[in-house]
């Protein structure tokens, strides 16, 4: 899946959504959500889910990122050694035959050089480990309170299965135990969670203090960060982020300006065998990238006509 949120897929921005994302944790005990069973246990199950389905499954799927310096669209395919991404599209239009020629390049020099390779999964496992701590957070890091309901949509868990909506803020008892979880401390919005499945369909964070980070450099976002993460049902019990709005400003190593805004939407999921290796996924890539310009070129060809 589009997961935590690395290089590709696993990008400076998603890497801070996707541990905000996954930023459910203990529910305060009010009897306004008893008929959704204990919320506590609601919250581990629904935990439990996330984790192990960014193990489970993998996918080749679309994004399109923007930026207000434009969009790039992205094909990427997920394997157990890495997530290959290439690059289809600048604002919508094909790249230019040399542009193709390079993102090939770019990822051939994962294949030919196994050591570049292995510095990228090790990046992802790490971003990985990293989400893992703050998963096993959770359950101490925030209170969460009843707010509803609201039905499921195109993007946003099952369309028309219900959601509860949880408001949440940080656990003032909560002391986190490195720059990783610290983040956590800073947040407060509210999220919707599907009762049934046990998945989070939805988060809307924002900070309301500046907070560190760590992910292996120093540094922290400002106040005001804001962010949106939706998740979808893309086959039965299998979910997939399906868009994530960021707006974070900030610093790293103390010195360097930290900006971050965007929006990504993410589409056309096709599951892939868990077997796949990174070379074959780079075939299968070109496979997916040269029908896609045969099409735009028919298409184009018969707008002429």
């Amino acid at each position: 899946m589009p997961r935590g949120i690395s290089s590709t897929a696993r990008a400076a921005g998603r890497n801070i959504l996707w541990l905000a994302f996954l930023s459910a944790a203990s529910f305060a005990q009010s009897p306004s959500v008893s008929s959704y069973r204990d919320p506590v246990d609601l919250v581990r199950k629904a935990v439990q889910n996330e984790v192990k389905a960014t193990a489970d499954d993998y996918f080749m799927f679309r994004g399109v990122k923007t930026t207000s310096k434009g969009s790039t669209t992205k094909l990427y395919v997920e394997t157990k050694e890495a997530t290959a991404g290439l690059v289809i599209a600048y604002d919508g239009k094909p790249l230019t035959q040399d542009q193709r020629q390079g993102e090939q390049d770019r990822l051939e020099r994962f294949v030919k050089n196994p050591e570049e390779l292995r510095k990228k999964r090790a990046q992802e496992h790490d971003d990985a480990d990293r989400t893992t701590r703050i998963v096993r957070a959770l359950p101490d890091a925030f209170l969460f309170e009843y707010a509803g309901e609201e039905p499921g949509s195109t993007g946003i868990g099952k369309p028309g299965e219900p959601l509860v909506k949880l408001k949440f803020r940080p656990n003032p008892d909560y002391h986190p135990p490195s720059h990783v979880e610290e983040v956590l401390t800073g947040m407060q919005g509210h999220i919707l969670v599907d009762a049934h499945r046990f998945r989070i369909a939805s988060i809307d964070g924002t900070l309301f203090k500046p907070v560190g980070f760590g992910w292996g450099i120093l540094g922290h976002l400002d106040r005001g960060g804001h962010f949106i993460v939706h998740q979808q049902e893309v086959e039965d019990n299998c979910w997939e982020i399906s868009s994530m709005t960021v707006n974070f400003t900030g610093k790293i190593l103390l010195f360097k300006n930290l900006f971050i805004e965007s929006t990504e939407v993410f589409t056309g999921f096709k599951r892939v065998s868990s077997d796949l290796s990174f070379a074959q996924a780079i075939d299968l890539l070109k496979k997916e990238e040269s029908a896609l310009a045969g099409n735009h070129a028919s298409a184009a060809l018969a707008q002429k006509r």
